[in-house]
């Protein structure tokens, strides 16, 4: 099954408003801003965004967010993006802030088909008791609130403690970045790109990846594939100039001294 649709453009033209999606990335290492950029320029709004983190002002998801395009964000961290903070603290958008390795077992669970799972994380504090600010209001006072989570003992290794029960994530679509893939939508990530962008791929409903590196079916080593085509519903092949268009989130050089 040939999966390689011809544009960025037509990969997300059937995304709708209030959709929900689980986007690929970390900071601003593999994230899909081919189909971000495709999903700004489309003008659909009022999105679910289940990622890492939410990009930089000028770059990634940072220009959804810049053009009011998300209504909800479900991340791990935020600190590069300053109109993500002005949004969130104005009571603009709704913000469900997730320990890192919960998010991305939340992914991993939905893409599995597991509905729930228990994990240590978290207990003890507002992420199981509840209370964390998701959304403000104008003037400053929490409007919505986490909600408190089951929790459950259970014994590990000899050692009775308490769990927190946390919900797994489905999205209606998810976006991709890879650095290799087939026509097929079986995908190779390079390096530290191979953070999320699996996890997010098998997450959502439809997957739409984005490759620098499109190949022929069978030229990929059956070993050396990351996402099995199965979870993969649409490709697009990047231009050399777009798969060469990535930026660093923070620089760092040493003194000529």
């Amino acid at each position: 099954m040939d999966k390689v649709v011809r544009s960025a453009e037509e990969a997300v033209a059937d995304i709708p408003p209030g959709a929900t999606l689980a986007v690929g990335g970390f900071g601003l290492c593999g994230i899909p801003s081919v189909l971000i950029g495709a999903l700004l320029e489309s003008g659909v709004g009022d999105l679910e965004v289940v990622s890492n983190n939410c990009g930089v002002d000028d770059w990634g998801l940072g220009l959804l967010l810049a053009a009011r395009r998300v209504r909800r964000v479900i991340a791990s961290y935020v600190g590069e993006n300053k109109e993500f903070a002005r949004q969130f603290l104005a009571g603009e958008l709704e913000v469900e802030l997730t320990p890192q390795g919960t998010l991305a077992e939340r992914l991993r669970a939905g893409g599995s088909g597991i509905p729930a799972f228990y994990t240590a994380t978290g207990v003890g504090t507002q992420v199981a008791e509840g209370g964390l600010p998701w959304r403000y209001d104008a003037e400053g006072g929490v409007a919505v609130a986490s909600p408190p989570k089951p929790t459950e003992r259970f014994t590990v290794r000899g050692v009775e403690r308490e769990f927190v029960r946390e919900q797994a994530i489905t999205a209606d679509f998810s976006l991709v970045r890879a650095w290799k893939g087939d026509r097929a939508g079986n995908l190779v990530f390079r390096s530290s790109a191979r953070n999320f962008n699996p996890l997010c791929a098998a997450a959502g409903r439809v997957c739409v990846a984005e490759v620098e590196h499109l190949v022929e079916v069978g030229e990929i080593d059956p070993d050396a594939v990351h996402l099995p085509g199965i979870f993969v519903d649409r490709v697009v092949a990047l231009t050399p100039e777009q798969a060469a268009d990535k930026r660093i989130e923070k620089r760092t050089v040493r003194s000529a001294s």
